[in-house]
């Protein structure tokens, strides 16, 4: 079993992380102008709602930034990985807590990474380990940001073009935002996860490339649906998102998500998980994942197909005569091809097949046979490791490749737990 070591800042995570601030830039100057538009033309209800996507979509990730910052400063042995001159804002507290106040936090990690990742990769200068760091806690929070405001202000625009039945420059402009943060997302977070796996090189670009498509096609055909149903029933739209919320907040406490480090940190956990499983699958807890997975389909295809057939009964039989059959023909089809994509993944690029037929000599009899082999980075006598790690994509990596290989501690259960970063 390998031991490796984590990997290094290089140009490509740089370059992410400089596209990763302009597609959030353009993404929010974009909404700006849709809200403007909206209040410009007396549209002042759907002004509202777009707004307070905005503003739910900014608390909820400052929220989130603002617990990782203090649970940060708590580790023992931080300020030794990071440095003072590492950090943005250092040790003052009162400056990020405003920042954040203001909702600037996301933004100002944005601004660290850069600056960072260019002292790492530009000057050659130390500090490697915490520019990943960074990267891999941005990914997170665009994850978050993009199904808290860039899929429901897809839904929204395609929602407001259904019942206005026109679509104007400014509406076009908003789906191609949405759909650019949603599709960035997706590659950057997949990205991110590769990185814990120690033979990431075998888990190449054509698995990026697998992933991003099952998600396309399953969330597109998810968001469609939902602006068919409020464009006939607007008034229930509201219902029906609380209902299943409120489900799926409760299946997340079911399974006993262990993500953030206070219970309040980990209800706005599994509040937000509810909100993303509204649109899309997001494994949350290791073992079973078939299970879940197979039950959270089972029942999105039920519900997707009352949408659909609430929508058919109550539309105008007019206006959407010219695109009736082609979409009740292509949503069923792209989900289903979003589903033949994702055993596609399973099948030919998950990680499970570099396991070896037998057991590697030297490991404890203790391991599962069903594990991923993950980078190591255990800690002796609760002392750091000298590698840091953010101990929440390696979360969200432990769930995703869970029913491989993992290896967590070669040493066995003699060993410590990770560092928890």
């Amino acid at each position: 079993m390998e031991r490796g070591t984590f990997s290094k800042y290089s140009w490509t995570d740089f370059v992410f992380s400089v596209i990763g601030v302009c597609t959030f830039l353009v993404d929010w100057g974009s909404d700006v102008w849709v809200a403007t538009e909206f209040y410009c033309r007396g549209d002042f209800f759907w002004f509202g709602v777009l707004v307070g996507l905005m503003v739910l979509s900014s608390v909820v990730v400052q929220m989130f930034s603002w617990f990782w910052f203090k649970y940060d400063r708590e580790l023992p042995g931080f300020s030794e990985h990071t440095g003072a001159k590492s950090v943005l804002f250092g040790d003052r507290v009162k400056l990020s807590c405003l920042l954040h106040v203001l909702q600037l936090g996301f933004l100002f990690r944005h601004i660290s990474a850069i600056r960072q990742g260019f002292r790492v990769w530009w000057r050659k200068e130390e500090g490697s380990e915490y520019a990943v760091y960074l990267t891999h806690d941005l990914s997170m929070l665009r994850l978050i940001e993009t199904f808290c405001e860039s899929a429901p202000q897809l839904t929204l625009m395609i929602h407001v073009i259904l019942r206005t039945n026109k679509a104007r420059t400014v509406q076009f402009v908003s789906i191609a935002a949405s759909t650019t943060s949603i599709a960035w997302m997706v590659v950057d977070y997949h990205r991110c996860l590769r990185a814990f796996l120690i033979d990431k090189a075998k888990q190449g670009w054509g698995s990026s490339l697998i992933y991003f498509l099952w998600n396309l096609l399953l969330i597109a055909p998810r968001v469609v649906a939902l602006a068919l149903f409020s464009s006939v029933l607007p008034g229930y739209i509201a219902a029906h998102f609380l209902m299943l919320w409120f489900v799926f907040v409760l299946w997340a406490w079911q399974q006993r998500t262990n993500f953030m480090d206070s219970v309040c940190g980990e209800w706005l956990y599994r509040s937000t998980v509810g909100l993303i499983w509204y649109f899309s699958w997001f494994n949350v807890a290791e073992g079973q994942t078939r299970g879940r997975s197979l039950i959270y389909h089972s029942f999105m295809t039920i519900d997707g197909v009352i949408l659909l057939v609430t929508w058919w009964c109550y539309r105008d039989l007019v206006q959407t005569d010219a695109f009736v059959l082609p979409l009740l023909i292509s949503l069923p089809l792209t989900y289903l091809l979003g589903l033949l994509f994702k055993t596609l993944y399973y099948c030919c690029f998950h990680p499970k097949l570099w396991r070896p037929l037998g057991r590697e000599p030297g490991l404890p009899s203790d391991l599962p046979d069903a594990e991923v082999s993950f980078r190591d980075f255990s800690i002796q006598d609760s002392t750091p490791s000298s590698t840091l790690v953010n101990k929440r994509m390696a979360c969200h990596a432990t769930n995703f490749y869970t029913d491989q290989r993992v290896l967590r501690n070669p040493h066995g259960t003699n060993g410590a737990e990770p560092p928890h970063l």
